[in-house]
């Protein structure tokens, strides 16, 4: 694949249509319409943009939460249903590649997902995140190897994503950087909770593992995140506590990193809704690796080497000649095509409801 020429590439910073995805989908559409308008050949969404960070399981017991439990159930999104298709057709009607964070919906379980469809409206590949995180995973399902896609992407180069904390994982970035990852896309929520109270949590760290990805992978990143406005505070927050637990709103920050680890976007106020733009010049890239490459010269496999299984691993496995095994949907098919040839068996092949 030779070096795509300098395109734009932009990240969201806006606030979900929390637990209805049907109006999500639609202000998605328009953000798509409004990053391509000013030239933009990739938008990044933030994590679980469709239908909104959980923020109801950090605020209370989960006895409290499950009041929301229904409603994120039945807005969370199927791979290949309406609102998928909308957003599919609204990067091939825009021209633009799209890389979408949302609520995955497989039959009775939920997985926090990042779909990317091509500016041709193509499925590239659907993800789900390795290990949601603390009450995370009171929610959400475990994705597995086979989400750990980079691929080829025409006029954007090698393109692969991860959510949140997944960025604190040292032997995922490695997996993915050993891919030869160029442009990659990095989900989070907003960064209001627990304000004052857990630095982890907070834009300074998590930022500062952004933009060392960047510099680790020699790629560029892009760091999209959600907005907590008025709307989720009404919405989650019940006392004065709540509230206080959730910072008062705000916590937008997205941006975009270059290789050697420099801000290259515009920025947002943290609670301002928007779209912030960078040029991404991959040729910049050799000029990074030449100095380290962790994954490739700076390496010791010697020393240290890292075991990647892509396999998927499924919960149900049917044998049988008279057991028909369920039709492949568009996520199979796709992420077979943007999966690197010599990995035939790097497939989602999660069924969907």
């Amino acid at each position: 694949m030779t070096t795509p020429e300098p395109f734009v590439a932009a990240a969201v910073q806006a606030e979900p249509c929390w637990l209805d995805a049907d109006a999500g989908v639609e202000k998605a559409v328009a953000l798509i319409s409004e990053a391509a308008g000013e030239g933009a050949k990739l938008l990044a969404f933030p994590e679980i943009w469709v239908p909104g960070y959980p923020h109801f399981m950090w605020l209370g017991p989960q006895a409290w939460g499950m009041q929301f439990i229904p409603r994120y159930h039945e807005n969370s999104m199927v791979v290949g249903d309406s609102g998928f298709n909308r957003l599919a057709k609204a990067a091939a009607d825009n021209d633009i590649n799209v890389v979408m964070g949302a609520s995955e919906r497989d039959y009775g379980s939920l997985y926090m997902a990042q779909f990317g469809f091509a500016a041709s409206g193509e499925v590239l590949f659907t993800r789900r995140k390795l290990k949601p995180t603390h009450v995370e995973r009171a929610l959400f399902g475990e994705g597995d190897g086979s989400h750990l896609h980079v691929g080829d992407v025409e006029g954007i180069g090698r393109l692969g994503a991860l959510n949140c904390w997944e960025h604190l994982q040292p032997l995922t970035k490695f997996a993915m950087f050993s891919q030869g990852e160029q442009v990659h896309v990095a989900s989070w929520p907003s960064f209001c909770l627990y304000r004052g109270g857990a630095h982890a949590l907070g834009e300074e760290v998590n930022m500062a593992a952004t933009q060392i990805y960047a510099v680790e992978g020699s790629s560029f990143a892009i760091a999209a995140t959600t907005v907590t406005g008025a709307a989720g505070m009404e919405l989650f927050c019940d006392t004065e506590e709540q509230a206080a637990l959730l910072g008062g709103g705000g916590g937008g920050c997205s941006r975009v990193y270059a290789p050697d680890g420099k801000i290259i976007s515009n920025l947002l106020d943290e609670h301002a809704e928007g779209i912030v733009y960078a040029e991404i010049d991959l040729s910049l890239i050799p000029l990074s690796k030449a100095a380290a490459d962790p994954s490739g010269h700076y390496s010791r496999p010697d020393v240290t080497r890292l075991l990647l299984d892509k396999r998927p691993q499924l919960a149900v496995e049917v044998i049988g000649a008279n057991d028909e095994p369920p039709p492949a949907g568009p996520a199979d098919k796709s992420a077979v095509e943007f999966e690197d040839q010599s990995q035939p068996n790097s497939t989602d092949t999660g069924r969907n409801s």
